[in-house]
């Protein structure tokens, strides 16, 4: 996990420090599935901006994971350039909507923030490529690689008896 030392900082209001930092990122289970960062360890942009009332951060990165796709199962990409911001009330009393969740004993947790970055960026469902046929659902062979039809005509076991009833009358 990677973690930022602000102790060293003293930032007046409206002052900046930037730094290029090396971030660890871990793999993410998103529906139930897990994507690997491809690299493991990301080089990031970090601006910590001091504040009249408290400090802003913005963490700016290129995301790239590497998982199964939803649909046929086969390898699935995804990448995007992300751009987190924070911000940290100076006032230990202040709502906790004006606290940032990364910032523990003047430590920035930088891993965990930019795995929540990335969570919140990703599509609802993550594909191959925009066409992906899926499986097929009665063999489960993939669509993609092998389009086909089945000549049969399968009913579903639960409308037997209507079937039969039908063929009766």
């Amino acid at each position: 996990m990677t973690t930022y030392d602000l102790r060293r900082l003293r930032l007046r209001s409206g002052e900046e420090h930037r730094e290029a930092v090396e971030i660890e990122l871990e793999p993410l289970v998103y529906g139930g599935q897990s994507y690997q960062p491809v690299p493991e360890t990301i080089a990031a942009d970090l601006t910590i901006t001091g504040a009249s009332s408290g400090t802003v951060f913005r963490l700016r990165f290129e995301s790239r994971l590497i998982g199964p796709c939803y649909r046929c199962l086969g390898e699935a990409e995804f990448r995007e350039r992300i751009v987190a911001s924070e911000y940290q009330d100076a006032d230990r009393g202040a709502d906790e909507e004006l606290r940032t969740p990364y910032l523990e004993r003047n430590q920035l947790e930088l891993s965990a923030w930019a795995r929540d970055a990335v969570a919140l960026a990703l599509p609802e469902t993550i594909l191959c490529r925009p066409d992906c046929a899926g499986l097929c659902p009665e063999c489960g062979r993939d669509l993609n690689r092998e389009p086909h039809v089945h000549e049969h005509e399968q009913v579903d076991s639960r409308w037997a008896a209507l079937e039969k009833l039908r063929n009766e009358l």
